[in-house]
């Protein structure tokens, strides 16, 4: 959808006419019913008076077409400044410029394509300008099947009006050049080396004819991109399904294959405990429907299992054009009723009510996923719910697919393919942390390496020596230490301290914690963890899990500041006591829960509380011999 329109010349006259921001808003409420904020407002005087200055060049053609603000389809990302035209051999050719306000940033270390700038009233981390708009046009390249068919070449770059480039600049360093060289960068002061790009490629206009094919283009994924999906996987053990993996693959297959035909909404429900291989069902999903010609993404609303499996399938690629079917379960606030085929939520469990930074945007995440696509599909464990705001569930999954009209299927994944092939292992889990009464009261006659320790420090001497064997072994602990901002990107900085044992969290600048070379001497939490898998992991259990009265009790006033997983329990104490204590037992547990079956091979705890190490040897059942050595 484009929300304005035109030529080169009916822009230059409205930016004149000091009309340009009150046409856009206009057209912004018209189309999109959607009222605009005064920052955005202010951000089109702005940009737009630089890209009049720009465009002032009598070599640029006057019937060149322009489009302002383009909603691309089936999405709610929206193209800052589009140009379309011809160059001297009749070549078609529209040109995606991201606009950018910065007149600051700071270059992000280890983590790909990241840097840091002062948005929304806070520094926070965003994405690469070159980055943003190659990745919009991958977008419009991969499923645009007017772009495909007709030829039709992108050429991204960003415009940051505002930032003085100086030498060696951090915009320019070594880890972005991949993304400058396919999607230059121009900053205050380089109107010249800016004109000289367009009139590189747009030497005869179009009189907008391009913008328009391409927003009435028919979505269509492109042999480029399903051969690349379907090669990654190829050979690939990490994606390769096991028994009743492939019996709800084939369902899933089938029932999105229906809704191709008929054209009825329908949703899944995929229930499945730790290790059940729900991820792996994901990703051959997504490869086999795109392979189909559908229009798939996989969402998630944690990114650490997002990049992990991404990064899994690229190897050493540093960008591939299956970035963008990877996505948050934020995007879909904005789209149409059906404009994806099929939607595939991994975690579903953790799905918020509300999107955004501050989770003030949209009505329901599920909803919304459900509203946007024909056919959903969601990976849910409803034991991994580990912050107050996770909604997912399957009974409110029901209730939107329900009032969306959407035919509901509901399956299971049983086998258990983590812990060693042992759910027996997972059963006592559930037992001794008090989630659930099973049959596995100790851990005798069961094939998985657990230890309980004495010390943090035999914890971290397991974990380096099997991590040795793969880069497969971490340290995971509950978030019972405040995380040290100074120390975010720093090892030395050690935030967890127990006696004479120090390590530091996991750093902030990667989100790949989980196969990363070194993160075996830093320690992961939750939110790092959560949805991925190791050989083996060593948790340390802090004081908010303690063993008193012959019973195992939480206490959310252990937790860290610096948590956010429990934002809003002290007023929800307050106000309702039983309900806090109830909400906050049931995170805790939890949380610890997900730790603790991690690891497919085995498992090393350490207690900060010394009741609930001797309950855990007590109820592991581990030998004399064992007990005294660990």
């Amino acid at each position: 959808m484009i929300v304005f329109d035109g030529n080169k010349t009916d822009f230059l006259i409205s930016v004149e006419n000091d009309t340009i921001a009150e046409e856009i808003e206009y057209n912004i409420y018209q189309k999109m019913r959607k009222r605009t904020v005064i920052n955005e407002f202010r951000s089109w005087e702005n940009s737009l008076e630089y890209m009049y200055k720009v465009l002032n060049d009598s070599e640029i053609p006057e019937d060149t077409g322009i489009a302002i603000e383009y909603n691309i389809p089936q999405t709610s990302k929206r193209v800052d400044f589009i140009l379309s035209g011809y160059d001297l051999d009749e070549n078609p050719n529209v040109i995606i410029i991201e606009l950018k306000q910065w007149d600051r940033i700071q270059a992000v270390e280890s983590q790909d394509g990241l840097v840091e700038t002062y948005t929304g009233n806070a520094l926070r981390k965003v994405v690469h300008p070159s980055y943003q708009a190659w990745s919009y046009a991958m977008m419009i390249k991969d499923y645009n099947a007017f772009v495909q068919m007709e030829r039709i070449h992108l050429w991204p770059c960003a415009y940051l009006h505002n930032y003085r480039r100086r030498p060696n600049d951090v915009l320019d360093q070594p880890q972005y050049y991949e993304y400058l060289k396919d999607s230059p960068a121009f900053t205050r002061g380089e109107v010249a080396r800016f004109r000289k790009f367009i009139k590189g490629y747009i030497l005869k206009g179009d009189n907008r004819r391009l913008i328009y094919r391409i927003d009435n283009g028919k979505i269509h994924p492109s042999k480029s991109l399903q051969n690349a999906i379907s090669s990654m996987l190829k050979g690939n053990k990490e994606f390769v399904m096991l028994d009743e993996q492939k019996v709800v693959y084939e369902e899933i297959l089938y029932q999105s294959r229906k809704c191709m035909r008929d054209n009825k909404k329908r949703t899944i429900i995929v229930s499945g405990g730790p290790g059940t291989g729900k991820t792996v069902v994901a990703i051959n999903l997504l490869a086999e429907l795109t392979q189909e010609d559908q229009f798939v993404q996989y969402v998630s609303k944690n990114t650490a299992p997002r990049n992990v499996y991404l990064k899994k399938l690229k190897g050493q690629m540093k960008k591939s054009t299956i970035d963008n079917m990877f996505k948050g379960s934020g995007i879909y606030t904005d789209t149409e009723k059906n404009s994806v085929d099929t939607i595939l939520v991994d975690e579903a469990h953790r799905l918020n009510e509300k999107s955004g930074i501050f989770k003030n945007i949209g009505e329901n995440q599920i909803k919304e996923i459900i509203h946007s696509s024909l056919c959903n599909v969601f990976f849910i464990d409803e034991r991994q719910r580990v912050t107050l705001s996770d909604i997912g569930s399957v009974a409110e999954i029901e209730k939107w697919a329900k009032q969306e009209n959407s035919e509901i299927t509901k399956m299971k994944l049983m086998s258990q393919f983590r812990c060693d092939g042992s759910d027996g292992y997972l059963a006592w889990v559930d037992d001794v942390l008090e989630i659930e009464d099973t049959a596995n009261y100790d851990l005798k006659d069961i094939n998985y390496d657990v230890k309980i320790c004495d010390t943090p420090e035999q914890v971290r001497e397991f974990i380096m020596e099997k991590n040795h064997e793969a880069n497969r072994a971490r340290i995971l602990a509950g978030y019972c230490w405040n995380w040290i901002s100074a120390g975010k990107n720093d090892t030395s900085v050690h935030d967890i301290k127990i006696g004479e044992f120090e390590m530091s969290w996991n750093l902030g600048n990667t989100s790949t914690f989980a196969i990363d070379d070194d993160s075996v001497n830093e320690v992961g939490c939750i939110h790092t963890s959560q949805g991925l898998e190791f050989d083996y992991v060593g948790v340390i259990i802090g004081e908010d899990l303690r063993y008193e009265k012959g019973h195992v009790v939480t206490d959310f006033q252990k937790r860290a500041k610096t948590d956010r997983s429990l934002s809003g329990i002290k007023k929800m104490f307050k106000e309702n006591p039983q309900k806090a204590l109830k909400e906050a037992d049931e995170i805790i547990k939890n949380t610890y829960r997900t730790l603790l079956t991690r690891g497919m091979k085995g498992c090393y705890i350490y207690c900060v509380d010394s009741g609930l190490r001797e309950y855990l040897k007590e109820r592991a059942a581990l030998t004399e011999g064992e007990n005294k050595k660990y």
